[in-house]
């Protein structure tokens, strides 16, 4: 995004401060332009994610009053910079973070409960800021586009509701909650915002390159947001019952992580529930990656699977049933030859699953 800037902003940009993902960081381009750069913690906030708020605060706070200010937010913005209210220590941080990715809560919930626990999300952010000239640009990574969710919503002031507990939510995280101040500032602060890229123009990136390769295309507008092991067998039936061709869906499922799991991430989880279902069938493969290249904690971006997974896997001594109810996708599929690897992609919206039917391509193709 800030190489986006430069590129059409060019000598208007002052200067500028990048945060992103350890290992994302392109230092040579950081070091040849008129930024500073930071790498920080995702998915799981920890210490520098505080010091990349401290950084963000202390840079806005220096900056001239009349000058106006670009954000470019993109998913993940939750994890990687934070700035936490009095009495909240950085240990009940990770400690709420960890329970909330493994919860299987939505991430529209999750954020609503990162931005009680922060001094600049929920607008926060928007109380160092004056009353200068704003535009912020956002990469969506929540249904719906909501620049209230994107990021926890560091530029957007909202009404604070009183957080309702599930019979689920521990009694510490309530009790977290209550303790918490509520924010002052930025309420009535101008901010020009609007979301530049999202899950729908990566389906529909996906489809025209589909398209050009000359298969049959079909996308759907479902969310996909259920329990990751039930839609990856959801998706798989589709598969068995499809027409040859390209099927492409997106979203972001989840998965209730047991008390020590294993490797992996809900992409992985969802790719080899789908390779229970089409075991044995040879012409059918399935593609489920998160876009910004790191599915859960680790870095594989997911994995892509077919009839033959399974049988792969057992011969390196994994079951599949056992790798689900562990949470240690990742370790079978590694084992089977599935696992897919992008590295850093500079983006993030959501995750993509493709399917593929091998057929009739085109007239005369087969």
């Amino acid at each position: 995004m800030a190489q986006g800037a430069v590129d059409v902003l060019g000598e208007q940009l002052e200067d500028g401060l990048v945060i992103t993902k350890h290992g994302h960081l392109n230092r040579q381009w950081i070091e040849a332009s008129r930024f500073d750069g930071i790498e920080s913690s995702h998915p799981v906030p920890d210490e520098s994610s505080l010091e990349a708020g401290q950084r963000l605060v202390a840079y806005l706070e220096g900056l001239p009053e009349e000058r106006p200010v670009l954000f470019l937010i993109s998913g993940g913005t939750s994890s990687l910079v934070e700035l936490l209210p009095e009495g909240v220590a950085p240990g009940q941080l990770g400690r709420l973070n960890d329970w909330l990715l493994g919860s299987g809560l939505s991430i529209t919930a999750i954020n609503r409960i990162r931005k009680r626990i922060s001094r600049i999300k929920e607008g926060g952010l928007l109380q160092f800021l004056g009353q200068r000239e704003m535009v912020g640009l956002l990469i969506s990574d929540v249904p719906g586009d909501d620049p209230g969710i994107i990021g926890s919503g560091l530029l957007v002031a909202e009404e604070q509701e009183a957080f309702a507990p599930s019979g689920d939510t521990p009694g510490w995280i309530q009790e977290l909650l209550a303790a918490v101040p509520e924010k002052t500032g930025g309420a009535g602060v101008d901010v020009s915002l609007a979301v530049v890229a999202n899950l729908r123009r990566a389906r529909e990136a996906a489809a025209e390159k589909a398209g050009e390769l000359g298969y049959e295309t079909k996308v759907s507008h479902a969310f996909i947001s259920a329990d990751a092991e039930n839609s990856g067998r959801c998706l798989a039936l589709e598969m068995l019952d499809a027409l040859p061709g390209v099927y492409i869906w997106g979203g972001e499922p989840t998965v209730i992580l047991p008390e020590n799991p294993g490797r992996g991430g809900r992409n992985q989880h969802l790719a080899l529930a789908t390779a229970t279902v089409i075991e044995g069938v040879k012409d059918i493969c399935f593609l489920s990656c998160g876009t910004d290249g790191t599915d859960g904690p680790g870095e594989d971006a997911g994995a892509l699977v077919d009839g033959g997974t399974l049988g792969r896997g057992r011969q390196e001594g994994f079951k599949a049933d056992e790798s689900l109810a562990q949470a240690d996708s990742g370790s079978l599929l590694e084992a089977s030859g599935d696992l897919v690897s992008t590295g850093p992609t500079g983006t993030n919206v959501m995750d993509l699953m493709i399917g593929l039917k091998v057929g009739v391509k085109s007239a005369g193709e087969v």
